[in-house]
This record gives C-alpha cells, sequence and structure tokens, in this order.
C-alpha cells in the first residue's frame, strides 16, 4: 500500500471520529451500553435450543446480529392495534401507535416500551452506531438513529423477523 493511501485512510478516520461520537452521544439519552433488566427477567438457552426454536433467518439476526434484507418483512404492512414482541422469548418491545413508515424497507418505531431494550456500540462499519437488543434474552433487534419523527425524533430500525406482531383484544364484547 502507498504511504500516500494509508495516510488519507488514517486522516480520514480521525476527521470522521468526532462527529460519530456527536451521534452516539444523542443517540439515546440517558441508556448507554446497557445489559438485561433485572424487572424482565432473563432467558438462557443453548445455541441448538435457539437453532431448534427459530427460523435459520431469525436465528441468523437475532442471535449472530444479522440483518434481514430491506423490504421481506410482512410487518412493514401492519398497522392494526396490537404490540410487537421479541421473536425470541416474547417479551413486548413496542406498542403498534408508535410504528410510522420510514421509508427504509424495515419496521421503525420511534418510542420503545421502557426498560425492555438494552443498547450497545456497533462498530462493525467502522463508524460507530447505537445496537439494541431484547433486555430479556439478548436478540438482536436493530439499530437506533437520530432521524424519526417527534416527539422523540428517534428511529428504532428493527428487523421484521425479530419481531412477532400480537393484535389487540377485542374489547367490544
Amino acid at each position: 500500500m502507498k504511504r500516500r493511501t494509508l495516510l488519507g485512510a488514517f486522516l480520514g478516520v480521525v476527521a470522521a471520529y468526532p462527529l460519530s461520537r456527536l451521534a452516539l452521544a444523542d443517540s439515546e439519552s440517558g441508556a448507554s451500553d446497557q445489559g438485561a433488566n433485572p424487572e424482565v427477567g432473563t432467558v438462557e438457552k443453548s445455541e441448538a435450543e435457539w437453532r431448534e426454536q427459530l427460523s435459520p433467518e431469525a436465528y441468523d439476526v437475532l442471535r449472530n446480529e444479522g440483518t434481514e434484507a430491506p423490504g421481506s418483512s410482512e410487518l412493514n404492512e401492519v398497522t392494526a392495534e396490537g404490540r410487537f414482541v421479541c421473536a425470541g422469548c416474547g417479551l413486548a418491545l413496542f406498542d403498534s401507535e408508535w410504528k410510522f413508515d420510514s421509508g427504509t424497507g424495515w419496521p421503525s418505531f420511534y418510542r420503545y416500551i421502557d426498560g425492555h431494550l438494552g443498547f450497545k456500540t456497533d462498530y462493525k462499519l467502522l463508524m460507530p452506531r447505537k445496537e439494541y437488543h431484547c433486555a430479556r434474552c439478548g436478540g438482536h433487534q436493530g439499530h437506533v438513529f437520530n432521524d424519526g419523527p417527534q416527539p422523540t425524533g428517534k428511529r428504532y430500525c428493527n428487523n421484521g423477523v425479530a419481531l412477532r406482531f400480537e393484535p389487540a383484544e377485542d374489547t367490544a364484547g
């Protein structure tokens, strides 16, 4: 590799670092890298048990932090009243009223159920991003961005295969 190319790459990373730290600092107010929430309990299974329970696609996303193809989830079209729960353990993560069409091809929400998500910093694309997962089973759900609608300004961009939709009960009698 030429010295000039190496120097250019290094300077690019150095220049981008302060901006990425600023984005992360604002990406999840009050929720730094956190693990399981004792209030929701924990679900621990062997990799064999997870493979038996989950489809290959869900296993890749939930257990290996994979990403489904944009536009591939049937949950993009769901507009009914109910809750979106973790496909791994059934913990409720989002109310349907918080879902919006982000135009990204993944189910997106502007809010989550307090205490039901954990967060960590993901460096897979070299720039840090805030990843979130189910607080009960640790299953990877997606990433949070600062380009969502008000009142939060957040976009929780979720893999549809990591969720199940549970419609609200009919209370009309």
